[in-house]
């Protein structure tokens, strides 16, 4: 049964400062609503005052700020597929933007958004986790930034206090030679969950793997960023890799069972360490 819109309360402020205000107030955040509006048709929506995001300024575009390249929280998956700067320094996010839902999704779904809902199979995470990206998260009393790998503390839950808001994602600069790799592995080409999906970054010199970024989606309760996997490998020949410890965690739901998450994540990381060079 869907829920009963009349109960719910919408306000669409124009500024950041309204929005914190409209947080620290006990209001719950929209940006697209693409996972909102899934639970309102189910019943199961339990918020009844939303503050939408999307005329927010303050929380959109892509730009530079120093070495980094700051990306709004409301940026859509489209603007993210669409954009020069992501397609020539960061293509693994420009990829996974465009395995994300169908293009309705990616016209409507937000990168803040998707790190906000916590999913452990959400596809853009696993690319934060390998880019080293950073969260900058306001609140009506201060300004914070974290690295985006503290973000998730459990299974959706989150380093984000009430009327926190995430309002910029923050990427490093990227440095050359890297080789990269991002697969998703779902039921369709689209509007499919991840059964697993996974993001890697390999830099090679004289035959030897220098240095190593493994993430993935689905295998655990949060997105995993594999440390004892990367340890392993640093400084591992490649005609001579060292045995791999396993350090996912799946599950069995009604998209898999662990042993097949579990074996296949383990193939996509052969074949991306097969194909360096």
């Amino acid at each position: 049964m869907r829920s009963f819109v009349p109960d719910i309360e919408l306000r669409a402020p124009s500024r950041l400062e309204e929005t914190l205000e409209l947080l620290d107030n006990g209001w719950q955040p929209m940006a697209g609503g693409t996972d909102m509006m899934v639970e309102l048709e189910a019943g199961k929506l339990e918020v009844r005052r939303i503050a939408g995001l999307w005329n927010v300024n303050e929380l959109r575009g892509i730009r530079r700020e120093g070495g980094w390249l700051s990306v709004g929280a409301t940026v859509t998956y489209t603007e993210l597929r669409e954009s020069a700067e992501i397609g020539e320094h960061y293509a693994l996010l420009a990829q996974a933007a465009a395995c994300t839902g169908g293009i309705a999704t990616q016209n409507r779904g937000t990168l803040g958004g998707n790190i906000g809902n916590a999913s452990p199979a959400a596809d853009s995470l696993p690319v934060l986790l390998v880019y080293d990206a950073e969260l900058e998260i306001a609140s009506r009393r201060a300004v914070r930034r974290i690295p985006y790998a503290k973000f998730h503390t459990g299974y959706k839950r989150k380093n984000l206090a009430p009327g926190e808001l995430i309002t910029r994602i923050l990427l490093p600069a990227r440095q050359t030679g890297w080789q990269e790799c991002f697969r998703k592995v779902g039921t369709r080409a689209a509007q499919a969950i991840s059964k697993v999906a996974m993001a890697a970054a390999a830099r090679v010199a004289n035959g030897r793997i220098d240095d190593i970024r493994i993430a993935y989606a689905s295998v655990a309760p949060v997105p995993l960023r594999c440390h004892q996997t990367e340890l392993a490998l640093r400084g591992a020949r490649l005609a001579e890799l060292p045995e791999l410890p396993d350090e996912t965690t799946p599950i069995d739901d009604i998209r898999s069972t662990a042993r097949y998450r579990r074996q296949v994540a383990r193939n996509l990381l052969v074949r991306f360490l097969a194909g360096l060079k």
